[in-house]
């Protein structure tokens, strides 16, 4: 029989993964083949050239371009401050003098007889890549960056915001289907990832900005909320760039939803330990999920493609016993266990012809969904 693609998010115990940890620009790699890393350690790092000033001279002296050489102050490749005289003239008489300063702190780079203009540029700006992830550096990139091997337990959310942070799980919510209120976020949580249960408000993520948490990870929000929290509409592009003081990771939808059961108790066993947080998202061609990792104390040797899980057999397809979570009304956000996989086609209520599956709900009742409806729930 044919098989359905089914989507899946990723909720396990242990895994390994490799993390690719590449500049932008070429630049000097820090790391070294089997060397163990932590998360915030730096791995690669390369320098953004500085903003460049342009200062005609020549208009500002009143001479001609070819001869600003002979009323600079300083020469090609010379530091320069703020304020301080690049360049100026030599009248009979002082009071008309004029000089020329330099509207910034950082070097003269070059200075053209033709147009009598000087160019100054300001210091080159660091960029540096971290680990991200506690591991092992299993492969070099010359001039690029490394590749981080690392075992973990790994949870995948449905939509985030936010770039990378990571700092120790900390269980706000004692229940999965428990709100995260702003009462319940404490000083204390400054800088750890916080973890709640079903829902959490505007008021909520306005607490946490205040008190510095490093990451947020609750079942659901509303886009109204979130809409506030960063003043504008999210489109369709890739999130995690986004500024708003903490990393937040969503793990079933928008709405009024429940963390999984089986996410909220494998963060709860973690909880204490460090964790690393991504709230990157891409849901077109080429979807990146966010994520939770929490990387073990075991040895890290393995091997597996650079960028993501190390695999497992193939699947063929959604079979019986997975457990998936419904991605459409009217079930939207429940979570159940396939129990039959019917092999004719069957028509549903908007008259389309489809495969559907069966699927057992923890409260015993069942309900028969196109495949198309589900997403398995990896582990």
């Amino acid at each position: 029989m044919g098989h359905a693609y089914t989507p899946g998010l990723t909720v396990t115990e242990q895994t390994v993964i490799r993390k690719r940890r590449l500049l932008p620009i070429p630049g000097t790699v820090l790391a070294q083949a089997g060397d163990r890393v932590h998360a915030e350690e730096v791995v690669a790092r390369a320098e953004l050239p500085g903003k460049v000033h342009v200062v005609n001279v020549a208009n500002l002296l009143g001479v001609a371009p070819d001869e600003i050489k002979d009323y600079l102050i300083r020469k090609e490749g010379d530091p320069v401050q703020k304020d301080e005289v690049i360049a100026e003239n030599k009248p009979f008489i002082k009071w008309f003098k004029t000089e020329v300063r330099s509207p910034i702190q950082g070097k003269l780079e070059s200075v053209s007889g033709i147009t009598g203009q000087v160019l100054l540029r300001e210091p080159p700006r660091l960029l540096e890549r971290l680990a991200y992830v506690d591991g092992t550096v299993v492969d070099l990139l010359p001039a690029q960056g490394v590749t981080v091997e690392t075992s973990c337990s790994m949870v995948q959310g449905i939509f985030g915001i936010g770039g990378e942070t990571w700092g120790e799980l900390v269980m706000a919510a004692d229940s999965p289907d428990q709100p995260l209120s702003a009462a319940q976020l404490l000083p204390t949580m400054k800088s750890k990832i916080v973890i709640g249960g079903a829902f959490l408000g505007f008021e909520t993520m306005t607490r946490a900005r205040e008190i510095g948490v490093a990451g947020l990870v609750v079942g659901s929000i509303h886009d109204k909320d979130l809409r506030e929290l960063l003043g504008y509409d999210l489109g369709v592009a890739i999130t995690g760039t986004e500024q708003v003081g903490f990393t937040l990771v969503i793990t079933e939808g928008f709405g009024t939803i429940p963390m999984a059961s089986k996410t909220f108790e494998l963060l709860a066993k973690h909880a204490g330990q460090k964790a690393s947080l991504s709230g990157a998202t891409q849901i077109r061609a080429g979807v990146i999920r966010p994520e939770i990792l929490i990387s073990r104390k075991s040895d890290q040797q393995g091997a597996g493609p650079p960028g993501g899980a190390v695999p497992t057999a193939g699947r063929s397809g959604i079979r019986i016993g997975d457990h998936v979570r419904i991605i459409r009304d009217p079930w939207f956000g429940r979570i159940g266990q396939v129990v039959a996989l019917p092999t004719d086609l069957r028509q549903i209520e908007t008259e389309s012809v489809v495969r559907v599956l069966e699927v057992k709900f923890a409260d015993g009742t069942s309900a028969v969904i196109p495949r198309a409806n589900v997403e398995i729930i990896e582990g």
